[in-house]
């Protein structure tokens, strides 16, 4: 899932551009099987369980084929994201990309949307654990774990407490041990429950009877979500071992394993519980299905979910704030207040607080679907902007104009747009307004775009 949960490179800040050469570096130590584990950390094993009846409710029972070309869109925009980060090694992000090949209007714009995707994904992690929570643990109303989370969330940011990569590596484990265990469960399951045809098993593919192409793209531009984050992995670029060669492999490898282990994940769930029958609930709905294969797992997968979910939101929050700050810092917002930082914990309190409060609102303005699917609408905007960004470089200024250079980047422009455009219209407009209100914004801030801003990039 989604995860943002970028703060496992705390340790591994963005230095600026063009540094000097007396500066202290980073030390070249991690390999390429360090950086595919710190990718699965991040995207998580669970990574389309949260998602799952939002998924099956949209593309109507077709979720392992909404994975699968989701999965395709991720390989291209990933290859895009490996490669730029040979060109920027010390900047692993969106905003620093085009802002240095395009134009840093566009990359302020490209920053705008991943701070929704930061933002929202923090939301949609708060409203899915306050519905799990009120399931697992009835009497409690939804509110209160609604405002109880929030609460977490700028507690724990405002003291900068943070887990370590160890945790969440060790956490990451305990997902997998869960899956793993689900699978087995699911198979006995079907061995038991056997269907009988064999179009039985291959409907969660296609099913003639409720196939639609609009559903269908509908339904993969929610499934990005599965993969939000293997793009962290370009801010290790000072600490890897030969990067050149291994962030592009490691990047490209994190989103074939997620697709491969989230097209096994939705297919078997897919079989246990058709898209002919309603869930009781939709958002919570993969662990009904696992109650449905194994009724222990209605609790332990719940649980172990609910804490996933809380890890992601929480690392999340701190990113969208980091992102503020570094808007801030370039200029792009206004310095004294978001370019602050706590001289005690130094971390952006401002902006956290200022998160914190727009979570609280947001909370009881919004829907746990329509903030799935804007997160989105942020990444697939920033997505495009880092294909185009890599198109330019790698082939419109290259000196020699190769298919290989262009294809990629191409493809993953031209995909990531299409799913932008099938995403629901309430997404639209949530999405829509935001882009709209940072245009302005920064319109403002640099006299219309006149005003240069400082290419900094922010530590994410």
């Amino acid at each position: 899932m989604v995860t943002a949960a970028k703060d496992l490179a705390d340790g591994v800040a963005a230095q600026p551009l063009n540094v000097p050469a007396a500066t202290p570096r980073l030390r070249r130590m991690l390999s390429l099987s360090d950086l595919l584990i710190y990718g699965m950390v991040i995207v998580t094993p669970m990574s389309p369980m949260p998602t799952f009846g939002l998924l099956s409710e949209r593309g109507r029972g077709h979720v392992v084929t909404a994975i699968l070309l989701a999965c395709v869109a991720m390989l291209c925009t990933a290859i895009s994201y490996g490669r730029m980060a040979r060109a920027y090694p010390s900047a692993g992000s969106a905003f620093t990309y085009v802002a240095q090949e395009i134009h840093p209007s566009l990359g302020y714009v490209t920053g705008w949307g991943i701070l929704l995707d930061y933002g929202l994904t923090s939301l949609f992690c708060i409203l899915w654990s306050a519905e799990e929570s009120a399931v697992l643990f009835h009497g409690v109303p939804l509110y209160v774990w609604k405002v109880l989370y929030v609460a977490i969330f700028v507690y724990l940011n405002v003291q900068a407490i943070r887990s370590s990569a160890r945790v969440n590596t060790a956490l990451a484990g305990g997902q997998g041990v869960v899956v793993a265990v689900l699978l087995v469960a699911a198979v006995h399951y079907l061995l038991v429950h056997p269907f009988g045809t064999f179009s039985a098993y291959t409907r969660p593919f296609y099913d003639p009877t409720t196939f639609t192409s609009a559903g269908l793209l509908g339904c993969t531009s929610i499934a990005v979500m599965s993969y939000l984050g293997f793009d962290a992995i370009s801010t290790l670029s000072e600490e890897t071992k030969n990067p050149r060669r291994n962030i592009l492999l490691a990047t490209v490898m994190t989103c074939v394993i997620t697709g491969i282990i989230a097209g096994i994940e939705v297919y078997v769930a897919q079989l246990v519980w058709p898209a002919s029958e309603a869930f009781p609930d939709v958002d919570t709905a993969f662990v009904w299905v696992s109650g449905r294969i194994w009724q222990p797992l209605f609790a332990v997968l719940g649980i172990a979910l609910l804490v996933s979910t809380l890890g992601s939101g929480v690392a999340a929050h701190l990113s969208s704030a980091r992102l503020l700050y570094a808007m801030g810092r370039s200029n792009a917002l206004p310095r004294k207040f978001f370019g602050a930082i706590d001289p005690r914990h130094h971390i952006p309190r401002h902006n956290v607080l200022l998160v914190g409060v727009i979570l609280l609102v947001g909370v009881f303005a919004l829907e746990a679907g329509v903030t799935a699917q804007a997160v989105n609408f942020g990444a697939l905007v920033a997505f495009i902007g880092v294909n185009a960004a890599a198109f330019l470089r790698f082939y419109v200024r290259a000196a020699e104009k190769r298919f290989w250079n262009a294809a990629p980047h191409v493809a993953g422009f031209l995909i990531c747009l299409t799913l932008l455009w099938n995403i629901s219209g309430p997404a639209k407009i949530v999405g829509s307004c935001w882009m709209l209100a940072g245009i302005a914004l920064g319109a403002w801030r640099t006299r219309g775009f006149r005003l240069p801003l400082a290419l900094e990039a922010p530590e994410e």
